[in-house]
């Protein structure tokens, strides 16, 4: 029969979605009540979605995004003060391409990085280029970079996503050279692609975080003007699941007679 040798030559042709539609419709009884255009519009179907995904995936690889998240698995229950209405906009990415940030400040434990990276993971699967850095050990890449020649380099980097995640700023002040690393990143990213930033630290402190006050005016009007706002409260979820899973462990080893 002509099936091997079809999905052999569709491979050759670079078109393993169609190869594996080819694959599936052969085995399929009810593939013979269809006409050849509809044949043909399904194995197109199927090698478009081949490719978006493989091509997600990729996007994904380089996000390096911490958590695997996604925006449909959010706990909207969990008593952190998450506004569902303003999170679903978040979700359609809309801030992102008018190039508006976003900035996630909560205590310890309520899911702001889980929060960050579903957002992130969105924003890859529509087709946009995302980074995720914590704060500390980007400061600390960017000084090794300073030295051994790659600085300009890395912040071409941090300047050519589309969407770039700032995990985890504070509780420390900045080092001057910290805050000259941020003031860069904020520039070279300044109405041309949006910055996420989380952090324990309430947006009203972060004045004093970066030290300077002309290079705090300079960042925090780039960043906070016109941006969103996600201010999270509450326990740690974290904490929360650790006490289900001790009571847990408890009814485990201890049972009712």
């Amino acid at each position: 029969m002509l099936s091997h040798p079809t999905i052999d030559l569709l491979h050759e042709l670079g078109l393993p979605g169609m190869a594996k539609g080819f694959k599936a419709l052969s085995a399929n009884p009810e593939a013979a009540t269809l006409g050849h255009a509809e044949w043909l519009g399904l194995l197109l179907d199927q090698e478009i979605t081949a490719r978006n995904q493989k091509r997600f995936e990729a996007r994904a690889r380089r996000a390096k995004l911490r958590h695997d998240a996604c925006v449909e698995d959010v706990d909207y229950r969990a008593a952190r003060g998450l506004d569902r209405s303003m999170f679903l906009h978040l979700a359609t990415s809309s801030w992102i391409r008018e190039h508006q940030n976003l900035i996630i400040t909560g205590p310890a434990g309520v899911g702001k990085s889980w929060l960050a990276c579903a957002l992130g993971q969105k924003a890859c699967r529509e087709n946009m280029s995302v980074l995720y850095q914590r704060m500390p050990r980007l400061f600390a890449t960017l000084a090794l970079g300073r030295g051994d020649g790659r600085y300009a380099k890395l912040l071409q980097a941090l300047a050519r996503v589309q969407l770039l995640i700032l995990d985890d700023w504070g509780p420390e002040p900045l080092t001057p050279e910290q805050s000259w690393d941020l003031l860069e990143i904020v520039e070279d990213r300044y109405g041309r692609g949006p910055l996420l930033i989380t952090s324990q630290v309430p947006v009203d402190r972060w004045y004093d975080l970066i030290g300077s006050p002309t290079l705090a005016d300079a960042i925090l009007d780039r960043v906070i003007h016109a941006a969103h706002r996600l201010d999270l409260a509450g326990e740690s979820l974290r904490k929360r699941a650790a006490g289900g899973q001790a009571g847990l462990s408890t009814l485990t080893t201890h049972p009712s007679p």
